[in-house]
Parts: C-alpha cells; structure tokens; sequence
C-alpha cells in the first residue's frame, strides 16, 4: 500500500492533494528570490488556483444521496497511541471547502497591489493558513484535527502582527492568547474522550467515528462539552468571548480579515456540528437554552454596537458578531431546517462579509481613511464601486433573491420549532442589521461630495472587477437556486440528528427512570 493509498484500495488522493498542495506552493514561494517579487505574487495564486480546481472535483465526484464520509484516506501515523492520518467529507464539510479554496486566490490575487513589503512571506503565510484551514474541516482523527487547529492560528498571528496596521502587535498576541487558552481545554478533554474509550476495553484511537459512540456519564460529558464548547465559542466568536475579533479584524491587512471572517470564524461552527454536538449530545440538550440565550444576545448586541461605528472595518467586524449569533441559533435549534440554514448562512456569511471586507479595503487603498465620515457621495466618482457595494450589503441584510435571506429564512423557521421566544428576538436582529448597514451605505454613497479630494478617486480597476465578480455571482446563485446546496447537506444534517437522538436516547435508557437529561425539543 503506498503513502498515500486509502483504505480500500481505491487510490483516491484528491483531499491529500487539495489540502497539501497550498503548503507545496507556500514552500516553492519561500524558496524564490526576495527580488522575484511578481514572481511569488504569481506562484501564490498559481498554487491557491489549482488548490481551488482540485477541489472542485471534490464536488463533481461527492455522491450527494448518502451521509457517509467520503473520499476517506485512513493510514497509521503513530499507531501504538492509536493516531491515523485519517480525511474524510461528508455534505457539512464539502461546502467549506469549497468556500475557502473559492476564496483563497480571490485573496492572493487582491493583495497583488495591497502589499508591497516582505511580499514572498506574506504569500507564504496565506498559503500555509488555507493547508490549516482545509486540514480542519476534513480531518476525522481527533489528533489530526487538533494539529491542523493549532496549525492555522500561526500563519494568522503572523499576517495581523506584520502587516497589520498600528495596533497589530497587541491585537495579534490577543488573537493567539484567546484562541490558544481555549484550545488547551479541548485538548486535555480529546485526551480524557479517548482515555475513556480505552477504558472501555476498545483500543485507543482517535477516529471520531468511534468516538461518537463512547459511553459517559451525564456529569462525564458536561465537563467535556464545556472544554469543547469554549474552545469554538472563542473561534466563532459568541457573546460575550468576542473581544479579539474587532481588535483583529480592524488591524489586519484586507486579505487577512477576508479569510478571517470568511473562513476561520466558520470554525467555530463547524467544530460545534462536528464534534461538541454529537461527542456529548445530553450535556448539549441540556446547555442548548443557555446556548440559545447567547445567540440572542449577540445577535442584539453585535448589530446595536456596529450601528455606532464610525469606522466602516469595525462595523463590518462587529455585523460578524451578529450573523454567527444567527448560525448558532440555528445550530441548536436543533432539527433540519434550522441546522441546514445554519450551514447556508456559514457560506453567505463568508460570500457577503468577505466581499464588504474586500470593498473596504479597496476604499482605503485609495483614501487612506475607514471613517465614515471622510465619505459621502461616492456614488458620483465611484458608479461601479458603489453598485458592488450596494449589492454586497443588501445580501448581507438578507434581502430575498439574495442567499442571505435563504440562510436567515430557514434559521428562523427551525429556532421558532425549538424556541418561539428566541426565534422572535432574534428577529429584531434582522431589523437592525437592515439599518445598520444602510444607514452606512447611506452616509457612504449619498449625498453631496463632501470632501474634494474623493472626486478624483478611481473606479473599480480590471483586476478588482476580477476579484469581486465571482463573490457577487455566487452571492446571486445562492439566493436564487439553493437546491443543489441543500441537497447536498440534507443527508449529513440527518445523520447527525440522528445521532444525537440514539446517544441521548441511550443515556436515558442507562439512567433508569429518566434521571438523565431529557433530550431537547427538535432533537
């Protein structure tokens, strides 16, 4: 069996060869010249592009009728602790593979003009972060999922502490600081999860597929739950764990609170879906009010505090808060409508705040200022811009035709299945995003100009067009047709449900007279 020769002997390669191939590519760029300055620019978005097509034939040849994971590579990797180099996509981690490959070129490209020193490291460093990123979403040995977690979080804390703005030192040691501590936690539950499965006469292993079905006490999965739990709740970021992320976001450089925003904080999420859900399913009935009530209110509060920004990055920084509140809420609600829609918002929420990240860093570029007030009138001297602009933001208020209003539609119906009370409150959240972002776009692009030196500024160039058409495109095909998304999903989120059904299901049965927690509603 070679190398890299899956079980089963099918030979299939393709998640190994789109994950490794990005860090081929940041090496290769490492390795160039410092003088060959356009050709690591080049070399970057070469790599990033082929990561991007290899992937798509993820897609072309995922079978969407089922929920097994697919494209499985299993091998030893230090078999006497039970560690595998173990990959594997079902319909939840498909799509956010895709996004981030999607997105990563779109990336590189944009920062061709943005970044003018250490140019070779800089490209290195976002090639390493997409092999963590997509490393996270399609590892299934809990190991293997905890290296690649850790992974990423170096490339990052480089990109925001080099090429950030004033504050970058201080915000990119908060960023290590807050995301590091909480995975410290999840790691020492990986180890007592795998302990306990041990104990139970099973070999050791880390294969999360056999993990699922551990046996612990109620008191057991708690505590591990809120290991896990903390651990994605920093990375999302919920209410109130959120305190890195506008520092983050607002002293990046554009491409890394693109792929921040777009794909990191997506994370969160998925490790909730993925493992913390379905590892502890009565310890999530359990903390799913406490869990809804925090959506909520960073919901409320993410829209209210990014109403009173005067700087167009924090708004967008804090609007984030307020949309993943909406993913979470979905997440716990619970049952298939409200998990599919959490899904789809993790993709238009990626699409729509990348885009709004990318358009301000366009403006900046040009002015040199993010305050709303330096604007005004925009419209003017900036048709194209602003045309861009006003679709972005209107798919991120969730506009119908729009894939905002897909996502936010389905996660309402599913909250109102699991808590009328949180679906309704959550739905002022609607209401003000809806005024905060064109209250923004308003001050922006209306009006008279009220500074002279924004008349003379150039439209949108060549290669932004390039950048920012296949964003809007996919923004206005995911509104329109969501089917082959949902389709795709449907299986898996069933699987889940499922899952978590027979666990609880189980625990009660173990529990006697119904001592154990009783499952939650939807579930």
């Amino acid at each position: 069996m070679s190398a890299f020769e899956p079980a089963g002997g099918s030979g299939n390669v393709l998640l190994s060869l789109v994950v490794w191939t990005p860090m081929i590519g940041a090496f290769l760029v490492l390795l160039l010249p410092r003088e060959q300055v356009d050709g690591a620019r080049r070399a970057a978005f070469v790599f990033s592009l082929i990561t991007f097509l290899l992937s798509l034939g993820l897609w072309a040849g995922f079978r969407p009728n089922t929920a097994e994971f697919q494209f499985l590579e299993q091998h030893p990797w230090i078999p006497e602790w039970g560690i595998q180099y173990l990959l594997g996509i079902d319909g939840v981690s498909l799509f956010l593979v895709l996004l981030t490959t999607f997105l990563t070129p779109l990336v590189i490209l944009f920062s061709f003009d943005g970044v003018q020193k250490r140019v070779k490291e800089y490209f290195f460093f976002m090639l390493a972060l997409e092999t963590g990123l997509v490393g996270t979403f399609v590892a299934l040995d809990l190991f293997l999922f905890y290296v690649f977690w850790e992974l990423m979080l170096v490339p990052m804390y480089f990109i925001i502490g080099i090429w950030g703005g004033q504050r970058r030192i201080y915000a990119s040691i908060k960023f290590l600081i807050y995301t590091l501590t909480a995975s410290l936690l999840m790691l020492l539950a990986i180890l007592y999860l795998v302990g306990a499965h041990a104990r139970a006469g099973a070999p050791t292993t880390f294969d999360v597929r056999l993990l699922y079905d551990v046996a612990l006490s109620p008191a057991e999965q708690g505590w591990l739950f809120a290991a896990f739990a903390v651990a994605f709740a920093v990375k999302v970021p919920m209410f109130p764990l959120h305190t890195w992320l506008p520092d983050a976001h607002v002293e990046a450089p554009t491409g890394g609170s693109v792929i921040l925003a777009s794909v990191m904080l997506k994370l969160g999420t998925y490790g909730f879906l993925r493992f913390a859900m379905p590892l502890f399913p009565t310890a999530m009935a359990a903390a799913t009010p406490f869990i809804l009530a925090l959506a909520v209110v960073g919901i409320v509060y993410g829209a209210m505090v990014a109403m009173v920004q005067p700087d167009l990055k924090k708004l967008v920084a804090y609007s984030s808060v307020s949309h993943l509140g909406f993913v979470m809420l979905g997440l716990f609600a619970l049952n298939p409508m409200g998990i599919q829609g959490a899904i789809y918002q993790m993709l238009n929420h990626g699409l729509s705040t990348g885009a709004l990240f990318l358009l301000v860093g366009m403006i900046y570029e040009r002015r040199h200022t993010r305050l709303i007030s330096d604007f005004g009138g925009l419209w003017k001297p900036l048709p194209r811009y602003a045309a861009v602009f006003m679709v972005v933001t209107l798919s991120s208020i969730g506009l119908p035709g729009l894939n905002g209003f897909v996502g936010e539609f389905l996660i309402l119906l599913g909250a109102f299945g699991q808590s009328r009370l949180a679906a309704v409150l959550a739905s002022s959240g609607l209401i003000l995003g809806a005024v905060y972002m064109l209250w923004m776009f308003q001050r922006v692009f209306f009006g008279p100009v009220r500074h002279e030196e924004n008349m003379a500024l150039a439209d949108l160039r060549p290669r932004e067009v390039a950048v920012l058409a296949p964003v809007v495109a996919m923004i206005v095909v995911m509104g329109v047709y969501p089917k082959p998304f949902l389709e795709v999903m449907e299986p898996s989120v069933k699987a889940i449900i499922a899952r978590m059904e027979k666990q609880q299901a189980r625990a009660v049965a173990i529990d006697g007279q119904g001592a154990a927690t009783k499952p939650a509603r939807g579930v």
